[in-house]
C-alpha cells in the first residue's frame, strides 16, 4: 500500500479538528512563553540539529546520525537541567486561568494606581524614566541586563529608582503583573527611521522593544517632561497619568488617537 492508498484512508472528523486545534493552540502559547528567553535560541539549534540528521539520514552518513542519536539521547535531560527556571515559570504562568485574572482585577486597578501616581510625580519633577510592563511575551532577557529584583509596585520605589544619580535610574524598570522584578535593565534601540529628531535614547528604547515583543512601555521624557506609551512598533505621546491608570487597568472610557511617529525604511 503506497502513501497515496493510505491517505485515501484517512477520514478526519469533527474530533481530529478539535484535536489539531488544541495542538496548535499550546504550540502556541509556547512560543509565547520562550519569546524573548534564551530558550528560543535553543529551539532553533535542535531544530537544525533535527534537519543535520535527516540530512544525514537521507544521503546516508552513518557516523553523523549515530553522533546526532547520542546527543539527542541524553540531551533532554540535560536541557531539563539548564532550563529548570524557564519550565517552572512556564507552569506557573499556565496557571493562571482567566477566572484567577478576573479576581485580580482589583489588583491590577492598584498596579495602575501606583505606576500612575508615579509617572505624574517623575513628570511634574522633569525627571526622565522609562517603565515596561510585561504582557503575554516574556522579558527575561532583558531582566538580567540589568538588576534582577523581587518588589511590589509602588509609586515611591518606582520614583526613588529614577531619582537622578541613583544606581537604577540610567535604565528601565520591567513590571510582571504586581511586582518589580528588574531595574537599571537596558533596551534595544528602534532600527527604524524616526522621523521626530526630538525624540531620545529612551523614547527609541521604548521604540526598540516595543518592535521585539508585545511590551507596554511608558516614557517619561527629561526635557519636556510629557508622558508617551510605546507599543506594538508606535508611540503615542503628550498623555496624563490618567490615560496612563485607564491603559494599564484596561478601561476603555477615554479614546486616545496614536499617531506613529516612526517610518520603517524600504
Amino acid at each position: 500500500m503506497n502513501l497515496l492508498d493510505q491517505l485515501r484512508l484517512l477520514h478526519p472528523g469533527p474530533r481530529d479538528v478539535i484535536e489539531v486545534l488544541i495542538v496548535a493552540f499550546l504550540l502556541y502559547r509556547v512560543l509565547l512563553l520562550i519569546q524573548g528567553t534564551r530558550a528560543l535560541q535553543i529551539l532553533l539549534g535542535i531544530v537544525v540539529l533535527v534537519l543535520t540528521y535527516a540530512i544525514a539520514w537521507v544521503v546516508k552518513l552513518p557516523m553523523i546520525t549515530y553522533m546526532l542519536n547520542f546527543i539527542f539521547a541524553y540531551g533532554a535531560f540535560a536541557l531539563l537541567i539548564v532550563f529548570q527556571p524557564e519550565l517552572r515559570a512556564a507552569l506557573a504562568h499556565l496557571g493562571q486561568s482567566r477566572l484567577r485574572h478576573f479576581f485580580q482585577r482589583m489588583e491590577e486597578n492598584e498596579v495602575a494606581d501606583e505606576i500612575g501616581d508615579a509617572i505624574e510625580r517623575l513628570s511634574r519633577s522633569g525627571i526622565g524614566a522609562i517603565i515596561v510592563v510585561e504582557r503575554e511575551m516574556g522579558l527575561n532577557d532583558y531582566v538580567e541586563s540589568g538588576s534582577p529584583m523581587q518588589a511590589k509596585v509602588s509609586a515611591d520605589l518606582l520614583a526613588t529608582i529614577f531619582t537622578p544619580y541613583s544606581p537604577l535610574h540610567d535604565g528601565a524598570v520591567i513590571v510582571r503583573d504586581d511586582m518589580i522584578i528588574g531595574a537599571g535593565c537596558i533596551l534595544p534601540l528602534s532600527q527604524s527611521l524616526v522621523v521626530d529628531r526630538s525624540l531620545g535614547t529612551r523614547h527609541r528604547a521604548a521604540l526598540g522593544l516595543s518592535e521585539e515583543t508585545d511590551a507596554f512601555v511608558i516614557v517619561v521624557s527629561e526635557e519636556t517632561a510629557t508622558i508617551s506609551v510605546a507599543t506594538a512598533g508606535r508611540l503615542v505621546r503628550d498623555l496624563s497619568p490618567a490615560q496612563i491608570r485607564d491603559l494599564l487597568s484596561g478601561k476603555t472610557g477615554r479614546t486616545i488617537t496614536v499617531h506613529p511617529i516612526a517610518e520603517i525604511p524600504v
